[in-house]
């Protein structure tokens, strides 16, 4: 099949031009299709409209003078007719050879079959490119799913679903733009090479400099670089922007992904619960359509106000025992060993209490969720609960149970800043590996004065997940990494 196809292209060649780029077309058949919905075959008759269409041949239906190609493009599909009687014999002859999904321009008047076909009756046409293999036939058929990734172009092509999954992808970005801007937030940009990766708990990608001789890292979140600009005197900033980390790849993972991170000043975490409630209605309203979405099995309700609990109150329900056995080291290692939950290497309590939580509860919650009162030990960036230093002022939000957003009221003090890096050097050093690093100029910038703030980190991708009722982080991310195939196949 490929070999035949290649015989054509060869012909083409020796003709002239195969790959011609001077046909500009001029009507989306979306649109020709919209605007032409209530027209009668006589009124188009009558009207002799000159369209000029582009696209890939989808379908093809030939009656020795004539044939039928179904095109689409970006915006929808249109069909065109090519009659012998209507074309030069050179465009006549490209008509009978034309393959399924070659990319054609076709110029003529629109009518409509005996069927009710808005149709264009073709006085030109030109090939634009040649495709040399078969379409996919059957695509939603097939049983490796991974060959979809690997060859997005082909999913696109032939799912219309999908693409439709990347456009409201891009809406979603531009509500957000739109959505912060409206409230003063300036959108920048800061480092993804960076010598010190901080701002998470995660492993970073390191990678070397060569003008320099230095090593470097991918960044793992913008957070650092973005407070610095609220020392700078910038008060309401946020970045749309790729973060990296050095992890797994699962339905909700992806090494390669895209974060929202946007900080205010003179606010609290609560600000910030406020502000996220509001972020998600605009966007439901205008994405969906509606405050209750539809994911998978699941019936979500986004009308505020969410539901709000607290990280240690629901993980002592899970357990059956009061809240402060969690503040207990003893305690809550025999938790922890009773059920067999790993804990981070060196964890404390409230360590432990959070492995716990993510373990018992965090499944469970499926209705979105603010979760409230982590334990400062997890927390090395956030500002320490004023009343209970045990805990910090944080939430993360949770739907179908998985983390969506998390947010805090910012660490400004920068001897507490300072101790808590050094905890961290602590806990690497006994073998935890996503551990923060030690960032000396992070703590400069810090003693300088950074106005009381807090900040959240969204996840793009699950938000769009979420919004697009698709099931796995691939399916919103045009090429996700894969494992590279073998020689011979995947």
């Amino acid at each position: 099949m490929t070999a035949t196809r290649r015989g054509k292209l060869a012909q083409l060649r020796a003709a002239g031009p195969a790959y011609p780029n001077d046909f500009r077309p001029s009507d989306p058949a979306g649109a020709l299709q919209e605007g032409h919905r209530a027209d009668s075959g006589e009124v188009l008759e009558a009207a002799h409209r000159r369209v000029r269409v582009a696209g890939r041949i989808m379908a093809k239906r030939s009656f020795g003078q004539a044939s039928f190609v179904l095109l689409a493009d970006v915006s929808g599909q249109i069909q065109a007719y090519l009659r012998k009687d209507q074309l030069s014999p050179d465009e006549f002859a490209l008509a009978k050879s034309l393959d399924l999904g070659d990319l054609i321009g076709v110029e003529g008047e629109l009518f409509r079959t005996k069927t009710g076909e808005l149709t264009v009756s073709a006085r030109r046409l030109r090939l634009l490119a040649k495709c040399l293999h078969p379409l996919p036939e059957k695509w939603h058929g097939l049983s490796d799913v991974e060959t979809r990734y690997r060859q997005r172009y082909l999913d696109l092509l032939a799912n219309r679903e999908v693409r439709e999954v990347f456009v409201k992808r891009a809406l979603i970005v531009g509500r957000i733009r739109s959505f912060l801007g409206a409230r003063g937030f300036i959108e920048v940009e800061t480092p993804i090479l960076q010598a010190v990766a901080g701002g998470a708990a995660a492993r970073p990608f390191r990678t070397h400099h060569n003008a320099l001789d230095i090593d470097l890292q991918l960044r793992i979140a913008p957070e650092l670089f973005l407070k610095r600009l609220l020392v700078g005197g910038f008060e309401r900033v946020f970045e749309i922007g790729r973060t990296f980390r050095n992890e797994g790849i699962s339905t909700r993972h992806n090494p390669e992904f895209t974060m929202l991170e946007f900080y205010q000043a003179y606010a609290t975490y609560e600000d910030l619960i406020d502000l996220t409630e509001e972020l998600l209605v605009d966007l439901a309203n205008d994405i969906v359509g509606s405050l209750e979405i539809a994911y998978g099995e699941h019936r979500l309700d986004l009308r505020p106000p969410l539901r709000r609990v607290s990280l240690l109150e629901e993980t002592a329900r899970a357990l059956g025992c009061a809240p402060a056995e969690l503040r207990d080291l003893e305690a809550v290692r025999g938790h922890a060993a009773r059920r067999k939950i790993a804990v981070p290497p060196g964890a404390g309590a409230g360590g432990i209490a959070t492995a716990l939580f993510e373990e018992l509860v965090e499944p469970g919650l499926v209705q979105p969720t603010f979760v409230t009162q982590f334990p400062t030990e997890v927390s090395p960036l956030a500002r320490p609960n004023r009343d209970d230093p045990f805990i910090v002022d944080r939430f993360e939000l949770f739907v179908v149970g998985r983390e969506v957003a998390n947010g805090f009221s910012e660490l400004n003090d920068p001897d507490d800043q300072r101790a808590r890096f050094e905890a961290q050097v602590r806990s690497r050093a006994l073998g935890d590996e996503e551990a923060h690093a030690m960032d000396e100029d992070y703590v400069t910038a810090l003693e300088y004065g950074m106005p009381p703030a807090a900040g959240e980190g969204i996840g793009s991708d699950r938000l769009a997940m979420l919004l697009t009722d698709s099931q796995s982080i691939r399916d919103v991310i045009a090429f996700p990494l894969l494992r590279p195939e073998r020689a011979g196949g995947a």
